[in-house]
């Protein structure tokens, strides 16, 4: 008999133990030791201990009915032993909807609930070993592309030098270009000038008896006549007025003549260049052109020079070009490591519905429909950087503007991934578009710290 009242107390003080320390996590138990008197965790109120999960709320925080439904701000802990433990609301315990994966908020009621933690935990302990193999992967798959980081920003510090380098080369060649141009301007300017001023001595350096009766030779018939001494030949005094045929036979010497004549005859007065001077090839009045040799060589000196010129010119401003884009590709922030310099001239593509989106990285964010409009949502601005990580998010702006709006922008999220890639594309608001951008070189070593649960 003595044994019997011995177990029944056993199991009585078990029973009451149970009940009073149900809906309660192991670290609020120390609250809930059995004594005569309990206090409100909030302190406003101390109560029997009798009174704590009597189904009646005494405490205001709902402290005293942590394993009932009595408290309407109440909580109940649920164990969940092999998964994640977590609160519910006090108002779902013994509801007749399993709300804790051990049943353990159903203690009192009609659901026959089963215990899904350990198959819970178990799919979590999937989860998050294969978010560790992709972790591993990914930083292993980052760690390669910063060594080939590294390896590019040496190239580009190297090319930068070598560009540099053309650009000063061809800048002394620019210059030396630049001098034989206006020398090559010169002559032909002095060449010029002697012909038209009709020099005597110049017209002997720079001109020829023959030269210029082919010049007058229209017809190259080896004599000069009337008709022809009146198309090339003006007064200096009246330019635009065409000789008379008696001004142009006394001019000749006669109505027409040959080159021996021409020395003794109108050579001599054009050397003169007091009264009479030659017409352009058009035929208006001007300087000696068009068939002098020395002339023709000053202008085909002074041609090559300016082509020449032109050519040295264009490619030291195409160098300069080269060596700006490239000052300011490297200027950008790719990361502590460069890590993210494999990025610069990419560009990912994600279609949603009829639109295409691409991510350029570090250039700009397009959205094209499928009649073929292209929209600018954002160009390259700057890293937003969050507590965890400085390189967590990309921000586009100063994109198109929005009907009725400001500009469009781009918002793109950096997640861990094993390959680049850009996953989704989203306009939570008009005209603000965010993007996730998944790439290894996202991945942080810190989140291996965080392990599996120790609960799971």
């Amino acid at each position: 008999m003595r044994f019997h009242i011995i177990i029944a107390a056993v199991f009585w003080c078990g029973h009451v133990d149970s009940r009073k320390i149900r809906g309660i996590s192991s670290s609020y138990k120390r609250f809930y030791k059995e004594r005569k008197s309990f206090l409100c965790i909030d302190g406003s109120k101390i109560i029997p201990f009798e009174q704590v999960n009597d189904d009646y709320c005494d405490c205001e925080d709902g402290s005293d009915e942590p394993g009932t439904s009595a408290c309407p701000h109440g909580r109940f802990y649920c164990t969940n032993l092999g998964f994640r433990p977590h609160y519910i609301p006090s108002s779902r315990v013994n509801d007749g909807i399993c709300d804790c994966c051990d049943a353990s908020d159903e203690y009192n009621s009609h659901a026959r609930c089963q215990n899904s933690c350990w198959n819970l935990g178990q799919r979590e302990r999937e989860y998050v070993e294969g978010q560790m193999r992709t972790l591993d992967e990914g930083l292993r798959l980052k760690q390669q592309l910063i060594e080939e980081g590294v390896l590019l920003w040496r190239e580009k510090q190297a090319q930068l030098r070598e560009l540099q380098q053309v650009a000063e080369d061809l800048q002394i060649k620019l210059e030396d270009h630049r001098r034989r141009k206006n020398d090559a301007d010169r002559l032909k300017e002095e060449t010029l000038k002697a012909l038209e001023a009709g020099d005597s001595g110049k017209c002997g350096q720079y001109s020829s008896v023959s030269s210029i009766f082919q010049l007058l030779d229209s017809n190259k018939d080896g004599s000069i006549t009337v008709e022809e001494v009146q198309d090339k030949v003006a007064f200096i005094q009246d330019e635009e007025r065409v000789l008379s045929v008696d001004e142009a036979v006394s001019l000749l010497g006669g109505h027409q003549t040959d080159l021996t004549n021409f020395q003794h005859n109108l050579w001599d007065i054009l050397r003169r260049g007091d009264r009479v001077k030659i017409k352009d090839a058009h035929g208006a009045p001007g300087s000696l052109v068009g068939e002098d040799p020395h002339l023709k060589a000053a202008d085909k000196a002074a041609e090559w020079e300016a082509t020449n010129l032109k050519k040295v010119e264009e490619a030291y401003e195409t160098v300069n070009m080269e060596i700006s884009e490239l000052q300011m590709k490297l200027a950008m922030d790719y990361g502590t490591d460069w890590e993210f310099l494999f990025l610069n001239s990419q560009c990912y593509k994600l279609k949603v519905y009829e639109y295409t989106y691409t991510l350029c990285p570090f250039n700009q964010v397009t959205q094209k429909s499928t009649a073929g409009i292209e929209v600018s949502l954002g160009k390259w601005g700057m890293w937003t950087e969050t507590p965890k990580n400085q390189y967590s998010q990309m921000v586009y702006e100063n994109g198109e503007p929005c009907w009725q709006g400001g500009s469009r922008s781009t918002t793109v999220t950096l997640t861990c991934g094993t390959e680049t890639v850009l996953r989704s594309v989203k306009e939570p608001s008009k005209c603000q578009y965010i993007m996730d951008f998944q790439t290894p070189v996202a991945c942080q070593p810190v989140l291996k710290q965080r392990g599996i649960h120790s609960e799971l």
